[in-house]
């Protein structure tokens, strides 16, 4: 059901022309002249189309943004991704925006940013674009390593990991993104508790915002484009875990306690955000609730809630806090 819808509306605007469902096509280097494929950090072998050209699902930049107070489009349970650095004005990006976009190239009082999600894996995270003396811009390749958006920098047309903010193929292979606390709520939890805050505005481009082209994503059997080992101890590949380093916290395990304070952070589980790979509109989406994530002095910590099976594939190794046996 997800993969037909999101062909249906996607293939209109970026023309998936004789892309069968789950069909995956072979990697076009013609589109990348400027990459170095000689040197990579990875096995190119694990990178595969996800269906759409270079650009075909086009990355924002400098977006508009809006007083909250101004906007009357979002429901309340909408989730959204916020963004609060130092004393500068607390930013959300909704993800019904970036559900079509993927990556939003931003500054946030004089700091360049880019504000990331991939709906496959469920990853939003936000990104320093300043790297080694230079500022980088970010584009979707169409590409996916392991069913995670593989960005491009426009400046060098290196390839990164979106899950973990590294190069991985070209002249900035090896290099890493600095991550930036950054956490999902939903709309009514950001306004009321930043009613002076900020929010980006509707792109202007055609696109269905606010429907969800992954119906039934998050609860289907298993991941898009994805042939990887499942998780350990049962858990299903597309559980949400928090992910906080290398370890990862079953959210059905936060969910039961609310708060729980271990390995060295504070985590509060809060109910009323919409899965925004549910039903059909974002707004609607199960309640999954929200995360945040603190240390010993109340600062927000780097973290990110994606599905089971990235944790696995990008951490094989990580630690998963299951609790008491």
């Amino acid at each position: 059901m997800f993969l037909r819808t999101f062909i249906a509306i996607v293939g209109a605007s970026v023309a998936l022309t004789g892309m069968a469902i789950g069909q995956s096509t072979a990697l076009d280097r013609g589109q990348w002249p400027n990459t170095d494929f000689d040197n990579a950090i990875v096995d190119l072998s694990e990178i595969r189309s996800g269906g759409v050209p270079r650009d075909g699902i086009p990355a924002l930049d400098d977006p508009a943004m809006i007083p909250a107070q101004a906007e009357d489009r979002l429901g309340d349970a909408e989730p959204v991704l916020t963004l609060a650095l130092g004393d500068a004005t607390p930013r959300a990006y909704p993800l019904r925006y970036l559900t079509w976009h993927e990556i939003v190239n931003d500054e946030v009082a004089g700091q360049p940013v880019a504000v990331t999600f991939c709906p496959l894996c469920n990853t939003a995270l936000v990104f320093d674009r300043r790297v080694a003396g230079r500022t980088l811009s970010f584009g979707v390749s169409g590409n996916l390593r392991f069913s995670d958006m593989v960005m491009y920098d426009r400046e060098t047309e290196s390839w990164w990991q979106q899950a973990v903010g590294r190069a991985i193929v070209g002249e900035m292979a090896g290099t890493e993104l600095t991550a930036l606390p950054a956490w999902v709520e939903s709309w009514d939890s950001f306004r009321t508790a930043h009613p002076d805050g900020l929010v980006m505005d509707e792109p202007d481009a055609r696109r269905p915002y606010g429907r969800n082209p992954y119906v039934g994503y998050d609860t289907s059997a298993r991941p898009f484009l994805y042939d990887g080992e499942d998780p350990p101890h049962g858990i299903d590949p597309l559980a949400r875990v928090l992910r906080v380093g290398d370890r990862a916290w079953p959210l059905q395990r936060l969910s039961d306690a609310g708060v729980l304070t271990e390995a060295g952070v504070s985590i509060t589980w809060q109910a009323g955000t919409a899965s925004a790979l549910d039903t059909a509109r974002i707004s609607e989406g199960r309640d999954i609730g929200q995360i945040r994530v603190r240390d010993a002095s109340g600062m927000d910590v780097v973290h990110d809630v994606l599905f089971a099976f990235a944790f696995h594939a990008f951490w094989p190794d990580g630690e998963w806090m299951l609790g008491a046996e």
